[in-house]
């Protein structure tokens, strides 16, 4: 007999074909997701791998050539700006150099003419006014004015508080420059200056402020103050004025320095007003140690209420209080 064959409808076979179709689909995703995630996997370790030292050199050259570039161009700025600046520095000094030049020949053309005329009053200067000179010292103020107007602008405060020309008084200021003198004659009081002997020896100044009655004085030497604060005593005892400068010396770095007490121990001996000046902005004009110069600016003088009084000490500490209080106000140091 022969076997009997049933035949296999054809969703069967597609059923029975399926299972193996899914088994290789399957397996073939697997392997797919796999190789998917052995590449991202792979980015991801090689996104922290360390860089080849090929390409760290590289990278450092580039940076290193940013940096210097940055650099230089910023140097190149700043260098400009400090070439810039110096220039403007050397031209305000070359400035300063001429006007100080001017400053002295005008100063000595002017001194040379009014020195004659000094001398031609001077006999009757002797003979009428030996302590006061009121004839000589309107002299000086021509020649001071005529010289300081032409480089500098001059403000005066406080004229009411000068005594009249005739009362004798003790006048005092700070000290911070060579033009100091200059601006007080301008004032038009005939007080006597107190100045070192080696200013005497000067061709036409030394000589004039020996007609004006100025009083000597070495420094260094006790007897020669002594001397020189009886000289004064004297002076004022007999209607002049003396002019102090309390600090000894120009200040160096524009502070107020500390008082003498010389002057003082003149008025309480007299009984003579003191009056305190401030002078402010000359140290910056021709500070002390330059006098080779002559920078642009302008003074401004004040003149403080009379001070009385019988202690030396007192009075000393007075004046430079109302001196010191108003340089703080300008924007001055003190010592």
């Amino acid at each position: 007999m022969g076997t009997l064959l049933r035949p296999v409808p054809a969703a069967a076979a597609a059923g029975a074909a399926s299972p193996i179709s899914i088994a290789s689909s399957s397996a073939h995703a697997a392997a797919a997701a796999g190789r998917a995630w052995s590449s991202r996997h792979r980015v991801s370790v090689a996104a922290f791998r360390s860089p080849s030292p090929q390409v760290l050199a590289t990278r450092w050259r580039r940076r290193r050539d940013t940096v210097v570039r940055s650099d230089v161009v910023a140097g190149g700025a700043a260098a400009a700006a400090a070439g810039d600046s110096t220039q403007a520095l050397s031209d305000l000094q070359v400035a300063s150099r001429v006007r100080g030049v001017c400053f002295y020949l005008v100063t000595a053309v002017a001194a040379i003419f009014l020195f004659v005329a000094m001398v031609a009053v001077h006999p009757l200067v002797l003979l009428f006014d030996r302590y006061r000179r009121r004839a000589q010292h309107y002299i000086a103020k021509v020649w001071a004015t005529l010289t300081i107007s032409m480089f500098y602008k001059l403000e005066v405060e406080g004229m009411e508080n000068l005594p009249p020309n005739g009362s004798p008084a003790v006048y005092v200021a700070n000290h911070q420059s060579f033009l100091d003198i200059y601006t007080l004659l301008t004032l038009g009081r005939c007080f006597k200056f107190i100045s070192k002997t080696s200013i005497f020896m000067f061709p036409i100044i030394g000589w004039a402020m020996y007609l004006l009655g100025v009083i000597p004085l070495r420094r260094m030497d006790s007897r020669s103050q002594l001397d020189c604060l009886k000289r004064c005593v004297d002076l004022v005892g007999k209607g002049a004025s003396v002019f102090f400068f309390p600090e000894g010396t120009r200040s160096r770095d524009g502070k107020l320095g500390v008082f003498k007490r010389g002057a003082f121990s003149v008025a309480t001996k007299t009984g003579a007003p003191v009056i305190p000046i401030t002078l402010i902005g000359t140290g910056k004009l021709m500070p002390s140690g330059m006098e080779g110069i002559l920078n642009s600016g302008s003074v401004k003088v004040i003149i403080h209420r009379p001070i009385l009084g019988n202690n030396a000490e007192t009075l000393c500490s007075e004046a430079r209080n109302v001196i010191a209080n108003t340089l703080l106000l300008h924007g001055y140091g003190v010592h």
